[in-house]
């Protein structure tokens, strides 16, 4: 059984910083792309910043320049750091694995930006 944990959210002024983690545990061979997605309130879940087995990065453009997203495959793990974090980022905040033994999600983290 595959268990994705998230933690780091909270809550930040606007143009503060935070960094999220993700850790995979179970059974997992092979993991092809570690994301993060997110979810507004009362707004569909968008995909946030992928992370290949290639090392290849790709971001929304929302997030672009603000946001870098890393991986520790030894570990398992995936980081999301945030900087200059607006209003417009706040949201649960999700990780997501593709793997050898299928997609799994985590349960979330919430980040919200305020004054």
């Amino acid at each position: 059984q595959v268990q994705l944990v998230e933690s780091g959210g909270g809550l930040v002024q606007p143009g503060g910083s935070l960094t999220l983690s993700c850790t995979a545990s179970g059974t997992i061979f092979s993991i092809y792309v570690m994301a993060w997605y997110r979810q507004a309130p009362g707004k569909q879940r968008e995909l946030v910043a992928t992370f290949s087995r290639d090392g290849s990065t790709n971001y929304a453009d929302s997030v672009k320049g603000r946001f870098t997203i890393a991986r520790d495959n030894a570990k398992n793990m995936a980081y999301l750091q945030m900087n200059s974090l607006e209003p417009e980022d706040t949201g649960v905040y999700y990780c997501k694995i593709d793997s050898s033994s299928g997609a799994f999600w985590g349960q979330g983290t919430q980040v919200s930006v305020s004054s």
